[in-house]
């Protein structure tokens, strides 16, 4: 297994829906901020929203497993092998991530199957 390299690419704000359905004052997402990079394999990074890595993790799983090495969804989404652009499910205010892999092991250890 590969460590994930997870960047932050923006922080979005859908005015018009905010407008709509927000919350008064409501703006981009607080917790993430553009350029902020974490490494995941199977478990999430410390500082990363939680409902952000329930978005990704699927994407991150499969990266860290291999799965990339091609295009991902039969080469129509990304055109990059071994990425993923993703975002957060908050529809007011998505957070975009690239998700990339690398060639650093895991540092998982695993336990021996008894």
């Amino acid at each position: 297994m590969k460590e994930v390299k997870i960047t932050v690419l923006k922080t979005t704000l859908d005015r018009e829906l905010a407008a709509e359905y927000g919350v008064e004052g409501l703006t981009a997402c607080p917790m993430m901020r553009a350029g902020q990079v974490f490494y995941a394999d199977y478990a999430k990074p410390d500082g990363l929203c939680d409902e952000a890595w329930k978005a990704i993790y699927q994407y991150v799983f499969a990266l860290a497993h291999g799965a990339g090495t091609e295009l991902f969804y039969y080469g129509d989404w990304i055109r990059t092998p071994g990425v993923a652009i993703c975002s957060c499910n908050d529809g007011l205010r998505p957070v975009i991530f690239k998700l990339e892999a690398t060639e650093t092991p895991s540092q998982m250890e695993y336990a021996p199957v008894r």
